[in-house]
């Protein structure tokens, strides 16, 4: 899709365009799952939405679906009066106000983190930011498994559940404290939202992403207040959804950690690679990652759990890796010494091609795969001094000084320059390679 991880790329993205990948009838070219997630990274990079919404509204019903909340929707809507109303549709309404009390909570959030994103993209370039990040994560993930419950005290669980009380108010009230009440599942979800919401640095983006996770997070509250519908009893399945969202999160964890790695393996593009990911995703299912448990059980279990879990993080890490790879060959030969890429194109009287990059910027790496991994581009590319600014630890004196001379404060950025020096045009988003192609012919 934003902006999304992107959108730093993000792990459900990958395990969804994995499994789609899974049941395509013929996988014959090599970019079929990039092309699969397009639609995602284009909204998270952009503000246009769609498929992003989309998975972000699963994303709340799969918050819906932990035993933080889901014991609680029947108990909950018997509070705030649904199952006593004399019509469906004061139900439906009564139900509406609970929910819009859950978005009334999430959406600011949304806003604020848009707000702060270029603090936040420049933060996930420190090593001490992006391990604090990974660390929370990880504990998140161990609770998720059941290793310690990040409950609220009894006492002020119970004071909050009982504000409001009847009608209208009552229930916009039962549901903005309900969204605190469950704060120890979907606090994880809503950590991992806010960081990649706060990477766009769009605040439409950020304030309809976090109400749309409100409405998937409460349509069943929604529908059993307006239909009286019985849902299935809580069972062991609950604790597999917690199993899943805790796999995700290991792997977020170490996807950020993954560029402070002293060694990494070249990002490999072929069909071997990502098969062998997603064998590994399913075998880890299959040994224990999300039916099995570290809670009150044997040895020879909780090591097929523990064995499960690396194999299905491995998994999804060796899919992120395939959809972040270019096309072999498909990439601009870049340098990294801007004075003296300035320096060569004046002595040879050729253009300057000045990229802007960062590992947090998500925008940069879109610009990569829609862009300058384009044939055509990678052509063009060639009559110019390419040189590649990195701007992952931005608080360089050298790259501060150059973004103020280009008086640009954010990324992307990427500046076209004729052969004389002159500027000739500039990108500050995401452009397909067809507009990328109309920048460089304007240098001469």
């Amino acid at each position: 899709m934003h902006t999304m991880t992107r959108t730093r790329r993000t792990l459900a993205l990958a395990a969804l365009g994995a499994l789609a990948l899974s049941i395509w009838p013929s996988p014959a070219q090599a970019d079929i799952l990039g092309s699969l997630t397009d639609p995602f990274r284009s909204a998270l990079e952009q503000g246009s939405f769609g498929m992003a919404l989309a998975l972000i509204f699963v994303a709340g019903l799969a918050t819906a679906l932990t035993p933080c909340v889901y014991p609680m929707i029947a108990i909950t809507v018997s509070v705030f009066g649904a199952r006593e109303t004399k019509s469906r549709l004061e139900g439906a309404m009564l139900s509406g106000a609970f929910v819009m009390g859950i978005a009334a909570l999430f959406t600011p959030l949304g806003v604020i983190s848009a707000l702060t994103g270029s603090a936040m993209g420049s933060a996930l370039g420190n090593p001490i930011v992006v391990s604090v990040l990974a660390l929370l994560f990880l504990l998140m993930a161990v609770s998720m498994f059941g290793a310690f419950d990040m409950n609220l005290p009894p006492a002020i669980a119970n004071r909050l559940a009982q504000v409001g009380g009847k009608g209208y108010r009552g229930a916009f009230l039962v549901g903005f404290v309900s969204g605190v009440i469950a704060a120890p599942c979907t606090g994880p979800v809503i950590t991992v939202l806010l960081t990649w919401v706060g990477t766009t640095g769009s605040v439409g983006f950020g304030a309809l992403s976090l109400f749309t996770y409100s409405m998937g997070l409460g349509v069943l509250f929604f529908v059993v207040g307006t239909f009286a519908v019985a849902l299935p009893k809580s069972g062991r399945w609950l604790d597999w959804i917690k199993s899943v969202f805790g796999v995700a999160m290991i792997a977020l964890a170490l996807y950020y950690l993954k560029r402070f790695w002293p060694a990494q393996p070249p990002p490999l593009r072929n069909d071997v690679w990502i098969w062998g990911s997603l064998a590994a995703v399913l075998l880890g299912v299959g040994v224990g990652a999300v039916h099995l448990s570290f809670k009150h059980t044997g040895l020879v279990e909780r090591l097929r759990k523990g064995l499960g879990v690396a194999l299905a993080v491995g998994g999804l890490l060796g899919a992120v890796t395939w959809v972040e790879a270019l096309p072999v060959g498909a990439h601009i030969s870049w340098g990294d010494d801007y004075l003296a890429a300035q320096t060569e194109a004046r002595e040879r009287n050729m253009p300057l091609l000045v990229d802007f990059g960062a590992e947090w910027c998500n925008a940069c790496k879109e610009l990569d795969h829609e862009a300058f991994s384009d044939p055509r581009v990678v052509a063009e590319a060639q009559r110019f001094i390419t040189v590649r600014v990195d701007m992952t630890e931005n608080d360089a004196a050298s790259t501060r000084l150059l973004t103020q001379h280009y008086r640009q404060p954010g990324l992307p950025l990427v500046v076209v320059h004729h052969a004389n020096g002159e500027e000739a045009a500039r990108v500050t988003g995401v452009v397909d390679a067809d507009e990328m192609l109309v920048r460089l012919r304007r240098a001469n």
